[in-house]
C-alpha cells in the first residue's frame, strides 16, 4: 500500500497509473545477489594470499577488475597486508655518478637470460638487520638467485651472483643494479667481468631504473609479514626462501597474468611446440 494525502492507493492502481506492470514494483537488482555470491570466493583467495588487492583477485578468478574492485569498494575488503609508507634513503644525491650505463632503459628482452636485474634489501628483526640479496631474470621475472646475510658487504651480492650461475648453469648478456658500493666494488665488476658479462646501473637517487626488484621487494615484505614473530634467525631465514618460493611458483605477477614459473613453463611449452613443427615440416 503506498499513502498519499488524498488517501491510499494500491499497488495495482500505481501501476495502471504509471502504465507499468505489476509484478515490476516487486523487482530487486539481482547485482545484489550476483556480489554476494562472489564474497566467499574473493575472501578465500585473500585469505590464501593476503597482499592480494582486486586486480590479482580478478586474475585469480578471471573475472574483470573493475568488478572485483567495486565488490571490494561495496563491502570494504582490503589486502590484509598493506604496504607502509617507505622514506627516501638521504644523501644519494651528493654521491658521484658511476662510470657504468643504464643499458636496460629502454630495452625488452624476448627470452630468458638476457638480462638479469639484482638488488638487496634489509630486515627488521630484533634490533637487528637481515640482508637478502636477489638475482631476477627480467623476461620470466624469476628470483634466480639469493643470498642472506646479517651484513651488507659485497659477499651479500657475490653470493647472490653465484647462486644464480649455479642454479641456471648460465650466465646473462647483461647485469642490471643500482649504484650501491658493493654493486660497485672491484671484487664485484671483476666478478661479471670474468663471465664476460656486461655490467648496467641506474643512475643515482633513481631507484625506477631498477623497479623491477623495487616492485618484487615491495611485495616480498608483504608476503613475509611481521619478521619479528619468528623466535630465531633460522625460522626467519626458512621464511624467507618459502615466501621466495611462493613468489616464484604461485603468486599472480599482474604483468605475467600467472606466477613467474608458470609463465616461464608456457613460454618452454610454445618453444617445444615451435620446435616440433619445424622437426615434422
Amino acid at each position: 500500500m503506498v499513502k498519499r494525502f488524498s488517501g491510499i492507493v494500491t499497488k495495482t492502481e500505481l501501476a495502471e497509473k504509471l502504465g507499468i506492470s505489476r509484478s515490476s514494483l516487486y523487482w530487486k537488482s539481482k547485482i545484489d545477489k550476483r556480489d554476494k555470491s562472489l564474497l566467499p570466493k574473493i575472501k578465500q583467495i585473500m585469505s590464501e594470499n593476503p597482499s592480494y588487492g582486486h586486480k590479482r583477485i580478478a586474475i585469480a578468478l578471471k573475472l574483470n577488475k573493475k568488478r572485483i574492485l567495486r565488490i571490494m569498494k561495496k563491502y570494504n575488503l582490503k589486502p590484509y597486508r598493506r604496504r607502509p609508507q617507505r622514506p627516501r634513503k638521504p644523501g644519494d644525491e651528493k654521491k658521484p655518478e658511476t662510470s657504468f650505463p643504464n643499458l636496460i632503459k629502454n630495452f625488452c628482452p624476448i627470452v630468458p637470460n638476457i638480462v638479469w636485474v639484482s638488488d638487496f634489501t634489509y630486515i627488521s628483526f630484533n634490533g637487528r638487520f637481515v640482508y637478502l640479496a636477489t638475482i631476477m631474470d627480467l623476461f620470466t621475472r624469476l628470483i634466480i638467485g639469493w643470498n642472506v646475510l646479517v651484513n651488507h658487504s659485497t659477499e651479500l651480492v657475490k653470493g647472490a651472483f653465484d647462486y644464480a650461475v649455479q642454479k641456471t648453469k648460465t650466465v646473462p648478456q647483461i647485469l642490471h643494479s643500482d649504484q650501491g658500493s658493493e654493486y660497485d666494488s672491484n671484487e664485484y665488476t671483476e666478478l661479471a667481468k670474468s663471465y664476460e658479462v656486461t655490467i648496467s646501473m641506474s643512475k643515482k637517487a633513481s631507484p625506477w631504473e631498477n623497479g623491477f626488484q623495487e616492485s618484487f621487494y615491495s611485495g616480498f615484505k608483504l608476503d613475509l609479514g611481521e619478521p619479528n614473530r619468528f623466535n630465531n634467525l633460522g625460522e626467519l631465514v626458512e621464511a624467507i626462501y618459502q615466501t621466495i618460493h611462493y613468489y616464484n611458483n604461485s603468486r599472480i605477477h599482474t604483468k605475467l597474468k600467472s606466477s613467474p614459473y608458470q609463465f616461464y613453463v608456457n613460454y618452454q611449452n610454445k618453444i617445444n611446440s615451435v620446435n616440433t613443427l619445424e622437426l615434422v615440416s
